[in-house]
C-alpha cells in the first residue's frame, strides 16, 4: 500500500463530501434559472455557501465561489488592483518573497500590462514577514499603494504569517489586504471578519472536498473588478455555478471546521515524530521553516538534504512507495532552486536538496516510520555522484 505524505498537494476526498458530490450531481436545474428545479439548484448552492462562510468566520454573501485557489487569488489580487486604479493610480503592490506562484505569476502579469510597481518584501530566515517590515514599505508613499498580498501559511515550509498584525497595519494606512489561506485552510483556525482581511482565499481540495472548487472570501466594503464578464452571478464573477462543486464543498468546510482543533493536534504529534525521525536517520538533514511547533503548520515537515538534488530524493521515495514532495520548481526539464528558500536566504546550493512531507486525513505512525525508514538509503543513493543527473525530474504541486 503506497504511502501519501503530499496532502499540501491535495488530500483526498471525505466519503460525506464525496457521498454529497455524487448526490447532488444528480440535480437537474441551473440555479439562475426560475423554475422549481432551477430554484431547488439555487437553495442548494445557498446551503453550501452558508456552510462555506460559517467554517471561516463569513457572512454568506461574502463567499465568491471560484473554480479553484488560482482563481481565487488572481482574482482578489488583480480585482483588488484594478478597482484600486479607479479615480486615483496606484500602482504600488507589496508582496513578500517566497509567495505560491499564483500570486507571484499574477503580479507579475499586472506588471508587464497594467503598469504594476511590485515591490518585493524581504522574509526572515523562517519564511515569515515581519509587521515592522510591511510598515516600513508603507510609509514610503503609501498613497500610492494599491494593495499588500501575502499567505496565511507558507506552502512550502509550512511557516505561520502573523496576519492579524499585518493586515492591522495595512489597514492604519487605508491599504487593503489579500491573504492567500489556500495551504492553512483545514490546519489552523479561520476567521475571515477577525483577520482583517479585504479578500481571503481558499480551496476545497485541500480540506478534503472536490478539485476545481474554491471561493474568495471578499468583505462586504471590499470590491473587485472581476476578471470574467456575462451574466454577474455573483460578486465580481460571472459564470454559471457549479453546484455539486460548492455542496461538496461545503460537507468539507463545515467538517473541516468543526475538527480542525482536534486535526491539528493529532497531526503535530505526528509531524514531531516525523521531525525528530528524520534528524537521527539523516543527521546532515536541516529542518526549514519556524523551528517552533506552534509557528509552523500542524502537518508540514520540510526538509533540506545537503549534498543531493531534491527531485533525486523524490524519485527515489516513489520508487519506494512513499510520495512526498519537493520545493523546487522545474522548468524545461531543468531543476531549480526553490525561490521559498532562497527568499529565506539560502544559497541556491543549499536550497536544491528540499523535501516536503505533508501530513493529513488518513496519515498514521506506520507511513510516518516508513518514510524514516526508507531515507537514509535514498539519501545515500541521491548523494552519489552523478545521480541526480539520471533521474529525469519531476513537477512539483503547491
Amino acid at each position: 500500500m503506497p504511502v501519501y505524505l503530499d496532502h499540501a498537494a491535495t488530500t483526498p476526498m471525505l466519503p460525506d463530501a464525496l457521498a454529497a458530490y455524487v448526490e447532488a450531481l444528480g440535480v437537474v436545474g441551473n440555479p439562475a434559472s426560475i423554475h422549481s428545479q432551477g430554484q431547488q439548484a439555487r437553495r442548494m448552492l445557498e446551503e453550501a455557501r452558508e456552510n462555506i462562510a460559517a467554517s471561516v468566520g463569513a457572512d454568506s454573501v461574502e463567499v465568491v465561489l471560484t473554480s479553484g485557489g488560482t482563481e481565487a487569488v488572481n482574482l482578489g489580487v488583480k480585482g483588488l488592483f484594478w478597482k484600486r486604479q479607479e479615480g486615483h493610480p496606484r500602482p504600488r503592490i507589496l508582496v513578500p518573497g517566497g509567495e505560491h506562484h499564483a500570486t507571484i505569476d499574477a503580479v507579475d502579469w499586472l506588471a508587464s500590462h497594467d503598469g504594476a510597481d511590485i515591490e518585493w518584501l524581504p522574509i526572515d530566515e523562517n519564511g515569515r514577514l515581519h509587521p515592522a517590515t510591511l510598515r516600513e514599505a508603507l510609509e514610503r508613499e503609501s498613497d500610492s499603494i494599491a494593495l499588500v498580498t501575502f499567505l496565511w501559511a507558507n506552502n512550502e515550509v509550512g511557516t505561520i504569517q502573523p496576519v492579524a498584525e499585518l493586515t492591522a497595519v495595512a489597514s492604519e494606512f487605508g491599504v487593503p489586504s489579500h491573504v492567500d489561506a489556500v495551504s492553512a485552510f483545514g490546519y489552523v483556525l479561520l476567521d475571515f471578519h477577525a483577520s482583517g482581511a479585504a479578500a481571503l482565499s481558499i480551496s476545497a481540495h485541500k480540506v478534503g472536498g472536490p478539485v476545481g472548487v474554491g471561493a474568495l472570501l471578499l468583505a462586504r466594503s471590499a470590491e473587485v473588478v472581476p476578471l470574467f464578464h456575462g451574466g454577474s452571478q455573483q460578486r465580481g464573477r460571472s459564470g454559471t455555478q457549479d453546484v455539486a462543486g460548492a455542496v461538496s464543498f461545503g460537507v468539507a468546510a463545515t467538517r473541516a471546521a468543526a475538527e480542525v482543533a482536534e486535526h491539528a493536534a493529532s497531526l503535530s504529534v505526528l509531524r514531531d515524530r516525523l521531525v525528530d525521525g528524520v534528524r537521527a536517520a539523516v543527521p546532515e538533514a536541516v529542518l526549514r521553516g519556524d523551528p517552533d511547533a506552534e509557528g509552523r503548520l500542524p502537518g508540514n515537515a520540510h526538509f533540506t538534504f545537503p549534498g543531493c538534488e531534491g527531485d533525486s530524493l523524490l524519485f527515489l521515495l516513489d520508487v519506494a512507495g512513499l510520495s512526498v514532495s519537493t520545493g523546487s520548481a522545474c522548468q524545461a526539464g531543468v531543476p531549480e532552486a526553490s525561490h521559498v528558500l532562497t527568499a529565506m536566504g539560502l544559497s541556491e546550493a543549499d536550497a536544491r536538496g528540499a523535501l516536503r512531507m505533508t501530513l493529513g486525513h488518513g496519515t498514521t505512525s506506520g507511513d510516518v516510520d516508513a518514510v524514516i525508514a526508507a531515507l537514509p538509503s535514498a539519501f545515500a543513493q541521491a548523494r552519489k555522484a552523478g545521480l541526480s543527473d539520471r533521474v529525469v525530474p519531476l513537477g512539483h504541486a503547491r
